[in-house]
Formats: structure tokens, C-alpha cells, sequence
């Protein structure tokens, strides 16, 4: 499937430019529309009752927080269009009122790439909350863009985590036309049990000569006997290749025992160092 419509979430945060930049860039390798989604999210911090004040208190504090962040989109918006102008990118402003993983989730189903920021560490966030709704609700690709070292256009030396599953397979399949000219495509499989139903004899094979056949340089890395978590094991293996994109499955498992046991998704979210892309 070709890209041809992408949309990126943009923010007050400092790394919403860097996330614009990446999101331009592939638009424009890949003469799509760019659609910058600005989400003005207006959520009280949460305090005792008595410190809240009375209903008109809490009113006056809403519309405060409401037009300071409608002041911030329209910087925001500007720096947008003149993006748009300065590329030659068709593209669009929407500045809608709700939740950021509301939003996204709505306007992500009319995409073909979804850009979103690292959420941030510890706790729950809008950022995080985004990333969840765009993996589970819009049936989408999502490009997840670290807070630093952003590269200025992902895909030429990518890693693969693959562990053979169906979230890992659509994955691959949804970065197949961000890999088109790729310089190097590692496969990396993590104690993969050769032989079982899922690998075959040679864990990491049968999806290399997939790759091959799409005219991609892919080697496959096999790592047995690892004594650390798979999370952690990709994002060394991503330093040591170089990789300037990681392409993985999201959330394998379900969200409560994501968050109770860990797991791949939440590691790379936390401590990611390059974009991930990642499918459920």
C-alpha cells in the first residue's frame, strides 16, 4: 500500500518540531498529504475538593487553560504552513477540541501513516494515551517519534524485531513502502525456538526471503540463550547496527499484563532512541 495521506500529532512539547520534520520529509519522498493535528485538551490536574473551589472557579480555570492552549495552536499552525509552503507539501490544519487519544484515534482511521511523540516516562500522559488509542483504534500504522536524536528521514538502515506473530507480521507489511531503498534490513529474533509452528527450522528465514523478494538488502540476526528482556536486547542491537528505524509489533499481549509484567512495547516506548513503527 502506497503512503498517500499521513497525519501527524503536533504539541506545545519541544520535540513537536523535530516530529514535524520527520513527518514533511516523508511526505514529500513519498508526495503524500500531510495533515497537522493540533488537539486542544483541557484536564484539570487532579486536587483535593477543597482546593478545587467552587463550580465558578473551576469553570474560569477551564476556559484559562482553553485559551491559552487555542493562543498556543495558533503558533503552532503557523509554523505548520509555512512548513507546508516552504516544501511544496499539500496538506491541511485541524484544530479540534477533546481528548488527544480521542482525537487521534478518530483522525488516524482517515490516514495511511500515523506520527506521534514518545510518550513520556513514568505514569500515564496524553502522549501515552495517544499511542494506545492509535494502535488499538484506527487499525493503522503508527510511527512513534523519539523525544531526541530524531534521524531526518527514517528507513535506510532498519531493524526488524520479528518473533513471527501476527502483530510483528502486519508491522512489517504496513513499513514495507518506508523501506523501498533501504540500505541494509537486519531481521533479528530473539530465543526463537527452531522448528516450532510459528519459526520453522531456521526462525527468521521464511520472512528474510519475503523481504528478498520485495528487492530488500535483509540479513537475519539470531540471538539464543539471552538473559535480558527483549525490549532491551532490540534497543542495543539498534545502536549497534545503526538502525534508523525500528519496525516491531505492538502490545503482543494484552494491555493489563503489558502494564503488570512489561514487555517489549512498554521498554522501547520508555527508553526508545529511534522511530518505532509499530501495528496490533
Amino acid at each position: 500500500m502506497a503512503i498517500k495521506d499521513i497525519l501527524v500529532h503536533l504539541d506545545t512539547t519541544p520535540a513537536s518540531a523535530a516530529r514535524l520534520d520527520l513527518a514533511a520529509g516523508l511526505a514529500q519522498r513519498h508526495a503524500a498529504h500531510l495533515a497537522g493535528l493540533y488537539v486542544v485538551d483541557v484536564a484539570l490536574p487532579v486536587m483535593a475538593g477543597g482546593e478545587m473551589g467552587g463550580g465558578a472557579f473551576i469553570a474560569e480555570m477551564i476556559e484559562s487553560m482553553r485559551q491559552a492552549a487555542l493562543e498556543e495552536g495558533t503558533k503552532i499552525e503557523a509554523t505548520f504552513r509555512a512548513r507546508l509552503a516552504r516544501d511544496g507539501l499539500a496538506g491541511e490544519w485541524r484544530q479540534v477540541e477533546g481528548t488527544t487519544a480521542g482525537q487521534v484515534a478518530l483522525h488516524g482511521r482517515y490516514a495511511d501513516l500515523v506520527v506521534l511523540g514518545q510518550p513520556d516516562a513514568g505514569g500515564e500522559s496524553p502522549a501515552g494515551a495517544a499511542v494506545e488509542a492509535a494502535l488499538f483504534e484506527t487499525g493503522r500504522p503508527v510511527l512513534v517519534v523519539p523525544h531526541a536524536g530524531v534521524p531526518a528521514l527514517p528507513g535506510r538502515r532498519v531493524l526488524v524485531g520479528w518473533n513471527a506473530s501476527r502483530e510483528a507480521s502486519r508491522a512489517l507489511h504496513d513499513a514495507l513502502p518506508l523501506l523501498a531503498g533501504a540500505e541494509s534490513v537486519t531481521v533479528l529474533t530473539i530465543n526463537a525456538d527452531p522448528g516450532s509452528t510459528e519459526h520453522g527450522q531456521e526462525p527468521g528465514a521464511d520472512i528474510a526471503r519475503h523481504l528478498a523478494r520485495h528487492d530488500l538488502p535483509v540479513t537475519v540476526r539470531r540471538i539464543t540463550g539471552a538473559d535480558i528482556s527483549a525490549g532491551d536486547l532490540l534497543l542495543n542491537e539498534a545502536a549497534d547496527l545503526g538502525s534508523d528505524l525500528l519496525v516491531m509489533g505492538g502490545y503482543g499481549h494484552s494491555r493489563l499484563r503489558e502494564f503488570v509484567l512489561g514487555g517489549a512495547t512498554r521498554t522501547l516506548l520508555g527508553q526508545m532512541t529511534v522511530p518505532v513503527l509499530m501495528a496490533h
